[in-house]
């Protein structure tokens, strides 16, 4: 498994922490950047993890910025990425096993204990292949190819 990661300058210091600890439990990692706390853009680095993830160079993205908002909406404009912005278990758990989601999101400021445990429990987390979650997302992906 190849998981990739993207933020911005506020979510710089995060994104390092999880890469981190990803590569001490054998995880592999691509960053897709920033690489310092310098001043940036975010969607420059949400393009390119969700065009990663949609081209299957990675099997999951991570992306953190500021509130986890902007990046998780700059990543969803990438045609075929389900990116949830999360604050749970709970969502995290949800956003997997019925939205199908390949990205999730968070703000700079959610503690690293509680984003490594995210992550973690995102990538195990299986999807639901009950017959409402596969018309739900279909619905999606029907209107997202108009």
């Amino acid at each position: 498994m190849k998981i990739g990661l993207a933020s911005d300058h506020r979510g710089y210091p995060l994104k390092e922490q999880i890469k981190e600890e990803l590569l001490k439990r054998s995880i592999a990692v691509e960053d897709y950047g920033t690489n310092s706390t310098e001043s940036t853009d975010y969607p420059d680095y949400a393009f390119r993890l969700g065009e990663n993830v949609r081209d299957k160079k990675v099997d999951f993205g991570v992306a953190i910025c500021g509130s986890g908002i902007g990046i998780s909406i700059a990543c969803n404009k990438v045609k075929g990425i389900r990116c949830a912005k999360v604050d749970s278990l709970e969502d995290v758990i949800a956003t997997r096993t019925d939205n199908d989601a390949n990205i999730i999101a968070f703000g700079e400021k959610v503690p690293f204990d509680k984003a490594i445990n995210m992550v973690i429990t995102f990538i195990n987390a299986p999807c639901s292949m009950e017959e409402k979650h596969l018309r739900r997302r279909n619905k999606i992906k029907e209107y997202e190819e108009k």
